[in-house]
């Protein structure tokens, strides 16, 4: 190829001239559009959208409050467990059971010694729940109990048999055992109760101990039954359910299904259809409820 037949590939027309000068023109343009503006598109946010992710922060700060939460636990008597707060201990299903058929015998555990005998628990987990066990005063300090003057019922003197419904502090201190706090807290549950139907509700009263209920059972008794004022059974709400002692939310919650979908509880027997009801309180809690 000579330089003749090179130089003609260069020989343009005007038009095709000014079209190459045209194409430049929009290639200059284009490169000077790039680097100069902004074609980022504008993202539109909904405003719903906006305000659930303005909580996103308080939802991960909750949920990691959560993760973190350790229940604190307050002093307790270890006989009244229940099945909840044992597994909140950390306790296993059968430490729990051996503990409850323990005390479904009438015994009570008076140390954690004891505690660790009939439930089987480890060392390590005795070692961080036992701190937290209250025993009643009665026996925590049993060599103060041993010295107090028995000389009132030593006496071969016919025994005064009063009516737990009217008795006063004094006369609930003059029993071997209880002291100023365990006869404010009978006068307290007799108050919420409206009346004492039995003596066998002496079993309820946290910290008695059976001797000292033994005690209570040969000075008192329930002379009339007390005018109490009863709860309609088939009326009552959860919440006024729950205001009666012997029931708990648990136990209210179920007594307000049954009612829905099996209509009015009419006696006894309905009673004891309805979950986890305490069939073996049922005389004494019937004489509290209207049906």
């Amino acid at each position: 190829m000579n330089f003749t037949t090179f130089k003609s590939y260069f020989k343009y027309t005007s038009a095709q001239r000014s079209g190459i000068f045209m194409l430049l023109f929009l290639i200059i343009i284009l490169q000077l559009l790039y680097f100069f503006v902004d074609f980022t598109a504008v993202e539109t946010t909904n405003p719903d959208k906006q305000q659930w992710l303005s909580f996103q922060n308080q939802i991960d700060a909750a949920k990691q409050e959560k993760r973190d939460y350790v229940p604190k636990i307050y002093p307790f008597n270890p006989n009244f467990i229940t099945d909840f707060k044992g597994y909140r201990l950390g306790m296993s299903t059968q430490e729990i059971d051996r503990l409850l058929e323990f005390r479904k015998t009438n015994k009570y555990v008076n140390s954690a010694q004891e505690f660790q005998a009939v439930t089987k628990v480890s060392d390590s987990l005795l070692n961080v729940i036992s701190p937290y066990f209250k025993f009643p005063d009665w026996v925590n300090n049993k060599k103060n109990f041993k010295s107090f003057p028995k000389s009132t019922f030593d006496k071969k003197e016919k025994i005064t048999v009063l009516d737990i419904n009217q008795a006063t502090q004094e006369d609930l201190k003059k029993i071997y055992g209880i002291g100023d706090g365990l006869s404010e807290r009978i006068l307290k549950e007799k108050e919420k109760l409206g009346g004492f139907v039995s003596m066998e509700q002496m079993n309820d009263v946290w910290g008695l101990s059976p001797e000292v209920v033994q005690k209570l059972n040969e000075h008192f008794k329930i002379k009339g039954q007390p005018a109490v004022k009863k709860l309609n059974i088939n009326n009552a709400s959860v919440k006024e359910l729950m205001q009666f002692p012997y029931f708990r939310y648990a136990l209210a919650k179920s007594i307000v299904t049954y009612r829905s979908m099996n209509g009015e509880i009419k006696n006894t027997a309905d009673l004891i259809k309805i979950k986890d009801f305490p069939a073996e309180k049922i005389n004494i809690i019937t004489l509290y409820l209207e049906f």
